[in-house]
């Protein structure tokens, strides 16, 4: 039977290519996103298009009940939407710390709600979680950023064990730096909330460096991380973590082996090698 697979955040980046990558494997794709205009070339390759947006439950249950109407079933979820607002913890406002956790974190566990009776029914699922190496690790101005991955990574610790005993397995993908749009908000959010503050000089060289050249050399296509989707998803027994593109085990393995305060001083070095 063809699996039927539902990818968030498939309107750029890591969610498209996914996408992509998975009509080609032969699964039956929803693809999901609020820019539901920018997901036609998506429909055109042949996958159903759904409107997504995560900080509104009644969007959330709309695109569920849309994908049990026309298959009754859904195998794969891949939890990839979510985007990085950074900025110092004294100059973010709560709203926007709020909007952060709904997209990054509320809102992936509210598709996790509505997918797992279906999983459970048919005793087979897997469930993909995007995160970052930012869940396992913390870099100036990043605060929120952060927050929701490293819950996404407590959550899906959680999560996996709770529903082994029917058949489903969850699975965390830990991508480094990819060349999406994600650098982009992040510059432009940082500066706007952080340029002319106290922080200001600082956040300016971490915006900088965000927008480098340097960066742009290191970051990995959004193809590389979903061919370790794909692979994550087809193998009959998946590893819990999959690290995935620019330097994600260089800096994972980093944080193994250096002490705290030695890495601070490394994520603090790096964040301010950029121009002021």
């Amino acid at each position: 039977m063809r699996k039927i697979a539902l990818v968030t955040g498939a309107s750029s980046g890591i969610g498209e290519a996914t996408v992509r990558q998975l009509l080609k494997d032969g699964y039956k794709v929803y693809a999901a996103a609020r820019r539901v205009e920018k997901m036609a070339p998506l429909a055109s390759a042949g996958a159903t298009v759904l409107a997504l947006d995560l900080t509104q439950d009644a969007s959330i249950v709309t695109a569920v009940e849309a994908i049990k109407t026309m298959d009754a079933r859904l195998d794969i979820l891949v939890n990839n939407a979510g985007y990085g607002s950074l900025g110092a913890l004294e100059d973010v406002p709560l709203d926007e710390a709020r909007r952060q956790c709904e997209v990054n974190l509320f809102g992936l566990a509210r598709l996790c709600q509505l997918a797992l009776p279906m999983m459970r029914a048919q005793k087979f699922g897997k469930i993909v979680n995007v995160t970052s190496i930012g869940g396992k690790l913390g870099t100036p101005f990043g605060n929120w950023y952060h927050a929701t991955k490293f819950a996404v990574e407590g959550l899906s610790d959680c999560l996996r064990m709770e529903v082994k005993p029917f058949g489903i397995d969850v699975i965390l993908i830990e991508p480094g730096a990819i060349a999406t749009e994600w650098a982009g908000i992040a510059h432009e959010s940082l500066v706007a909330r952080s340029g002319d503050t106290a922080y200001g000089p600082y956040a300016r060289k971490c915006a900088a460096m965000l927008a480098s050249p340097n960066l742009d050399k290191l970051a990995s296509k959004p193809e590389v991380v979903a061919k370790t989707i794909a692979r994550a998803i087809a193998a009959k027994r998946p590893k819990t973590r999959y690290a995935s593109g620019g330097g994600a085990q260089i800096f994972l393995g980093l944080r193994r082996i250096l002490a705290d305060h030695t890495f601070d001083r490394l994520m603090w070095r790096i964040s301010q090698s950029g121009a002021a």
